[in-house]
């Protein structure tokens, strides 16, 4: 395997290898030019998502600033939305589904970096010295809603409707169809019909 086939499948690799870095400083170009336009720049704005993400369906909205890693690793499927401030560091797949709602401040994080010293820092690596890291995909199923400023870990998977409370940080997988809230994140109960916009009385 290539150092880059490495990375996409969640083995160590080298980040400071000369096709990786390519790969991210194009990403990180292309984030910065999407951060300079404007709601109105809806053309430029599709232009750009084009070329950054690894694939996306129909009618996907980027609020901005959006700052991606690889890009080419983010498949998001149709009617996504992202609030204000989406970060997603793309090392591993990042797979997110249809009719999507990100609030503000989200990070998707698929990283992940030795946990002793002597690791993380850098050190020889055969005839150069350098660190390696590696990650673990994230999953996100149709029809979620992630709140403001939740923080969703390496590896884990979020099943399909559930609602992912503001604040929360996902440290493991969270089935479908839950209300899950918290530091960690944990599942507070199932969503129901009775949770139906239409049976709330007091919004009416």
């Amino acid at each position: 395997m290539t150092n880059d086939e490495k990375r996409i499948a969640g083995k160590l690799y080298d980040p400071e290898d000369p096709v990786c870095r390519r790969k991210a400083k194009r990403a990180h170009l292309l984030c910065q030019k999407y951060n300079e336009t404007t709601d109105g720049e809806t053309q430029t704005r599709q232009e750009l998502l084009d070329q950054l993400l690894g694939s996306h369906g129909e009618n996907v909205f980027c609020q901005g600033p959006l700052y991606v890693d690889y890009g080419s690793e983010t498949m998001v499927g149709d009617n996504f939305y992202a609030n204000f401030n989406l970060t997603i560091l793309d090392t591993c797949p990042v797979r997110i589904g249809n009719n999507e709602f990100l609030g503000p401040n989200i990070t998707l994080a698929t990283p992940l970096h030795g946990l002793l010293p002597r690791d993380r820092n850098p050190h020889l690596i055969g005839d150069k010295i350098g660190t390696l890291e590696y990650g673990k995909p994230i999953t996100i199923g149709d029809n979620c809603w992630l709140g403001a400023g939740v923080i969703v870990n390496p590896g884990v998977t979020i099943g399909a409707g559930s609602v992912i409370g503001s604040g929360s940080v996902v440290t493991r997988d969270i089935p479908a169809g839950v209300l899950a809230v918290g530091n960690p994140c944990r599942v507070v109960r199932k969503l129901t019909e009775a949770d139906q916009l239409q049976k709330q009385d007091e919004l009416w």
